[in-house]
Formats: structure tokens, sequence, C-alpha cells
């Protein structure tokens, strides 16, 4: 269990750098500010920690289950932005999806701050007799100057902004995966059964059927509509 989640924390790490290759020099320098700033502020809860207690929070269930909530908003966010910004490479986007393309950027992700908690951690359990305030301070530091490195050092050893765009959204899938991994985590969600539910697969099928007819509705009305404007001009 305890691989699985270091293996998801090096995969948020590692599109957390990928995401910030898309943002200009000042952006760059605002979230990493950030990220040095929540390893701060969270260094005297970082320091009330226990291994004993984290093992605690890895093997409760309920635990797992929320936090695979927010790893799976975590994981849209990254996702739509890819999506989104996949879109712009092919042509300039429509206002609501440029919106949408801003804030998914600027959203830097809302499973980095564990990360880094987590990260901070370590670091405790691993420097004990140095002060909470040192490795804090030391942490942050090392997060401003490293941090802007490996975005240049991925611009220049990706320079395609497609081929980054492409790796992010995999790693983010992987991201998806592993996350179900660790919510299972060796159990599974229902009991097995030998009966069919027919009502709910009716239901499943009903719903299908109506997100197809919409979704064909919604096309012909927007196809429709880009008719009529293109025969105005």
């Amino acid at each position: 269990m305890e691989t699985v989640v270091l293996i998801i924390m090096v995969a948020v790490s590692f599109s957390f750098v990928l995401k910030l290759t898309f943002h200009r020099l000042w952006g760059v320098i605002a979230l990493t500010l950030l990220s040095a700033a929540s390893v701060l502020l969270s260094y005297g809860e970082a320091a009330l920690q226990s291994k004993t207690q984290i093992a605690d929070w890895l093997a409760n269930p309920p635990l797992m289950l929320d936090t695979s909530v927010w790893l799976t908003v975590d994981v849209a966010f990254q996702i739509s932005f890819c999506i989104l910004c996949a879109a712009r490479l092919c042509g300039p986007l429509p206002r609501k999806s440029y919106i949408a393309l801003q804030c998914c950027l600027w959203v830097p992700g809302l499973l980095i701050f564990p990360v880094l908690f987590a990260m901070l951690t370590q670091l405790i359990f691993a420097l004990p007799g140095t002060g909470f305030a040192v490795i804090a301070f030391a942490t942050a530091g090392a997060i401003i100057v490293v941090l802007p490195l490996l975005v240049y050092l991925f611009k220049w050893l990706l320079p395609e902004s497609e081929i980054r765009l492409e790796l992010m959204f995999l790693v983010n899938m992987l991201v998806s995966v592993l996350g179900i991994i660790a919510t299972v985590n060796g159990r599974t969600s229902a009991a097995g059964t030998n009966n069919v539910e027919w009502s709910a697969l009716g239901a499943v099928f009903v719903l299908l059927a109506a997100g197809c007819i919409a979704g064909f509705l919604y096309d012909r009305f927007i196809t429709n509509r880009k008719i009529r404007n293109i025969q105005k001009l």
C-alpha cells in the first residue's frame, strides 16, 4: 500500500512540474512561492505526525475513499487542462473555453500540497534532532531553487508542447488507475452475486440512450445554427 501511495505522490509531482512548463516565468515564480509557503505554513502540523499514525491512515478505508474523491477531482482538472490546451493548439478557443482553460491552468492541483506535506514529514523523520523550523525553511528554499530549474529542464528536454501535454495526460490517467488500486486496497466494494439486477441494468441502458439522443440533438442544433450563420454571411 505504501508503495502505491509513493508512486501516486511521484506521479502527482511529475504532473505538477509538467503543468508549470505551460506557464510564463511569472506564473512559475508565483506557484513556486505558493508551494514553498505551503511547506512553511504546515511544518507545525507535520512535526506532530508519527509513523504509526500515518500507517493507520493508510489502512483506514473511509479515509482512503475520501482521498480518492479528492484525487478524482484533481485528475479531472488536469485532464480538462490537457484537452483544452490541445484544442487551443489547433486554433483560438471560444470565450468560455478560454476562461475554463485559465482556471485549470492556475489550479496547481489539490494533491500537490498533501504531497509536499508528506515530503516534509518524511524529512522530519529522517533528520531527528534537527529543528523543525530549520527543516521547513531548508525545504522551502530547496523548492524555490529546484522547482524552476526542473521546469526549464523539462522545457529543454521536451521543447514540443504537444509531447509534454500528451505525457501529462498519460501521467494523470496513471494516477487515476493507481487511485482505484489504493482505494480498493485488496478488497472489493461489494459482495459478488449471481443474480442480475434487471431494473438497474435497464436504468443504465435508459440513461445511455437518453445521453446519446441528447448529444445527437445538441449536435444537430449546433450544426444547423452554424449553417444558418454561414448562409446569412
